[in-house]
């Protein structure tokens, strides 16, 4: 269906929010024990709080390495520091580290494990549904409204760490709300951003440290009007943090993917191996909406998939281009399906999964990244977009 005028707003938060502090730690973890053993099993949830982290989960290592509590706490911190937190309520240094994590249940491993159980071949690690999607709105062939929300937190979070802006505190969220004709945004209707700051910073001081960096962001002319310019606005923003809110692995899996512009199957990413399908299978649909997007044969492309917990192909594939396709969607399904195995073992082959690359995608979208040379954001890649458009024409 074409779509009619109309608003649109995502948001996102920083590195420094108390979700996504949990979201970065589990996800350094999950790249330690995947630095030790690629084929390494990680489950870990992270609750972050005033001056706690606390660490649970089931983890297996299949080499023999082991990976301490020690370890992990190390770890734990080393993100929190890098974040920034050295405040009295939250402190990198000071901070109380709790570890429950312990091995992985042998009935979960029976079932995911090549050569055990029902199935011999390796089967996916959980049931569920996943979504992937993309847009011809941005370069990033993502929704403009989470890339300029994203890249405002981002570029703020540079300032502050390379000590331009000391005013400024690590939590922060953002959020954009654009104007759009048809499926293109045509003007920004409202920024809203509240950022945590010190002490003494005043409210004007704040506003004028942020409007640069929005200004920097949005295309030109498209700053909103200044009654639509919300910086802070419930006032002063000096407790933040884990201090100031508890945070959980996997509570913004909306501002992880796509903003609110697609559907979510419901699981989060941080914390968990490749092998988990609500990772991976969800990295697979990103990487072949972008390639469809890519390939010019829809505007706009979801990709559903759905799994059974220990079966390795997915029971469904789903295709819609939203009323913008230059092709029949079954076609684009089937070909989708020979160009690239959407089995568990297959998705991690073909991008690479089975490595210590986790900890980036943690804070500012797991898509609509740069692929980088060290083998990030390979599902970002639009390599197949070529064979695709061959497959279908």
């Amino acid at each position: 269906m074409k779509l009619a005028s109309h608003e649109f707003t995502s948001e996102s938060v920083s590195e420094g929010h108390p979700d996504k502090v949990a979201d970065q730690i589990s996800d350094a973890i999950v790249d330690l024990f995947l630095a030790k053993d690629p084929t390494a099993k990680v489950a870990l949830e992270t609750l972050t709080t005033t001056n706690r982290v606390v660490l649970a989960g089931e983890v297996r290592t299949n080499n023999g390495t082991e990976v301490t509590k020690d370890e992990m706490n190390d770890a734990a911190r080393a993100v929190v520091k890098r974040i920034g937190y050295e405040q009295d309520g939250f402190h990198w240094k000071n901070m109380v580290v709790e570890n429950h994590v312990h091995g992985q249940s042998a009935e979960i491993a029976q079932g995911v494990e090549e050569g055990q159980g029902l199935f011999k071949e390796e089967g996916a690690g959980d049931q569920g549904i996943m979504f992937g999607y993309a847009t011809n709105e941005t370069p990033e062939l993502m929704p403009a409204t989470l890339v300029y929300a994203h890249q405002i937190l981002q570029k703020l979070a540079h300032l502050r760490h390379t000590g331009v802006r000391p005013q400024l505190e690590p939590d922060a969220k953002s959020q954009v709300t654009l104007q759009y004709e048809g499926s293109k945004p045509v003007g920004v209707n409202a920024i809203v951003v509240s950022h945590q700051h010190k002490k003494d910073v005043s409210q004007d001081e704040l506003r004028e440290i942020i409007r640069p960096v929005v200004q920097e962001v949005l295309p030109d002319g498209w700053f909103p009007p200044e009654d639509k310019f919300y910086v802070n606005p419930t006032g002063s923003f000096y407790i933040g943090g884990p201090d100031g809110d508890a945070g959980l692995t996997g509570r913004k899996i909306i501002v992880d993917t796509y903003g609110g512009a697609a559907p979510h199957g419901g699981g989060a990413f941080s914390g968990k191996d490749p092998s988990k399908v609500d990772r991976s299978a969800a990295y697979a649909t990103r990487y072949l909406a972008k390639n469809v997007v890519a390939s010019g044969l829809a505007d706009r492309c979801t990709i559903q998939v759905s799994y059974a917990i220990g079966v390795a192909q997915p029971l469904s594939i789903y295709v819609d281009t939203h009323g913008t396709g230059r092709a029949d969607e079954a076609r684009i399904a089937k070909a989708l399906r020979e160009l690239f195995d959407l089995s568990p073992k297959g998705i991690r082959s073909h991008l690479k999964l089975n490595h210590p690359i986790y900890s980036s995608t943690a804070a500012y979208g797991h898509f609509g990244r740069r692929p980088g040379d060290d083998g990030t954001f390979t599902w970002e890649k639009t390599d197949i977009s070529n064979e695709l458009a061959r497959l279908i024409n």
